[in-house]
């Protein structure tokens, strides 16, 4: 969890958060191999086969996306050891969903709140102790937690375990941290962890060169900021071809906007300009067959950036009409940037494609840890050197704090106005 070299010093307030977070990474490993091993159980002495992570927001969405983006490689390389499910979303069908769908006497919880008082996640830990207390069993016995030191699940007796974060670490920021590290550890072992770090790691020394060409976060981000602020697009798409990739769009969208998404700078003062996009985006070739048309002839101009790998994570292929599948996906990657840039002339308008929409493309040999930590860190970088050119917070989320606060008013039954008016239509 400290994505750099190993003898330097990170030293904040005169803590070494190097050794802090290797520390957590290395508990996090001890635990996840007590649990592959069968020496930590559940009360009948049977092996835990099923990790449940409880949170919302950066403690699920990067999370997920970096569990979905490596299930198949680990089944693949012999490296899958239990199988994850997320419950995110205070709408109790999730919790349900996800409840009806295992045994929750095999089931190891995962509840993920860096303040331990995240409203969503709490009522969610709930439901899920209840449904262990319907089934006979000890909550505290299924349950660990990934908080900050300074929460009130940090020493409490109802988990097996807590492991730390710092509390000004963003959500968005935090996959790296215990939050996806205990939950990649318990599904695929801490060694693949351990490479999704060494790749965002290696992403990071590039970070910091001072050549432009050489540095291809910075690169990106100034893209982007003329994308931006001089072509005047609000959007951009993010297209992975890689199923793998399904969530990373989602994950995408809260690091970029909820770090960028300013209307004033770092000393609280209006700024005069725009700042971060809406960012969306699919798996290719899904994407085609659903929101291409507008990209293509849309009356809005929206940048687009592919994320592309040469080989799949299966290792398995067929070949029809004298190509193989991945060999499909990637020519379609190919046709679709020359198609975007080039257009196609056409006397019938319905036909005819303009052309000029601009694109970029990352691409790897094959979606694994390491290539995972380093498109991730990529991005996150990008996002970083973005909020330094518009010269805002990219690393406080305050929009988030409003609806919540009137949530807990509507739930006290202190309303008025057209707070009120809502919450009677909705019968709360």
């Amino acid at each position: 969890m400290t994505r750099g070299q190993l003898g330097d010093a990170v030293v904040v307030d005169g803590v070494d958060k190097r050794a802090f977070y290797t520390e957590q990474q290395k508990k996090i490993a001890e635990l996840a191999e007590k649990v592959h091993a069968g020496t930590l159980t559940n009360a009948a002495g049977e092996k835990f086969t099923t990790v449940v992570q409880i949170g919302i927001g950066g403690s699920d969405l990067g999370p997920r996306a970096m569990y979905l983006a490596l299930e198949n490689w680990a089944k693949a390389n012999n490296t899958f050891k239990m199988e994850a499910r997320f419950i995110s979303n205070v709408d109790p069908d999730d919790a349900s969903a996800v409840l009806d769908g295992i045994d929750v006497a095999h089931s190891l919880f995962i509840l993920v709140s860096k303040s331990g008082t995240t409203l969503e996640t709490l009522t969610n830990e709930a439901f899920v102790k209840d449904a262990l207390k319907n089934a006979g069993l000890d909550a505290s016995k299924h349950m660990i937690a990934v908080t900050s030191e300074t929460s009130p699940l940090a020493k409490s007796d109802d988990y097996l375990a807590a492991f730390f974060m710092d509390d000004y670490i963003g959500g968005r920021f935090s996959s790296t941290s215990a939050v996806g590290g205990a939950v990649l550890s318990l599904a695929f072992g801490p060694d693949v962890f351990a490479q999704f770090l060494e790749g965002a790691a290696k992403e990071d020394e590039l970070a910091k060169n001072k050549d432009l060409r050489k540095n291809p976060a910075m690169l990106d981000a100034l893209i982007g900021v003329y994308e931006r602020n001089i072509l005047g697009y609000g959007t951009t798409a993010v297209l992975p071809y890689s199923q793998g990739l399904s969530r990373f769009p989602a994950h995408l969208q809260q690091l970029d906007m909820e770090s960028n998404g300013k209307s004033v700078n770092r000393f609280g003062e209006p700024v005069d300009y725009v700042t971060g996009p809406v960012i969306f985006g699919e798996p290719g070739t899904n994407g085609q067959h659903s929101f291409y048309q507008l990209l293509h002839q849309g009356t809005d101009i929206i940048p687009l950036q592919f994320v592309g790998f040469k080989n799949n994570q299966m290792g398995t292929d067929v070949v029809i009409e004298g190509s193989t599948s991945q060999q499909k996906l990637c020519a379609n990657v190919v046709a679709q940037i020359v198609a975007f840039a080039c257009g196609k002339a056409d006397d019938n308008r319905n036909k005819n494609f303009e052309g000029g929409r601009p694109s970029s493309i990352i691409i790897g040999d094959q979606l694994n840890p390491a290539t995972l930590g380093a498109l991730l860190a990529h991005f996150e970088n990008k996002v970083m050197f973005q909020g330094f050119v518009w010269n805002v917070n990219s690393f406080d989320q305050e929009g988030v704090q409003l609806g919540k606060v009137l949530a807990k008013r509507v739930l006290a039954h202190d309303t008025d106005g057209a707070l009120k008016v809502y919450s009677e239509l909705l019968n709360i």
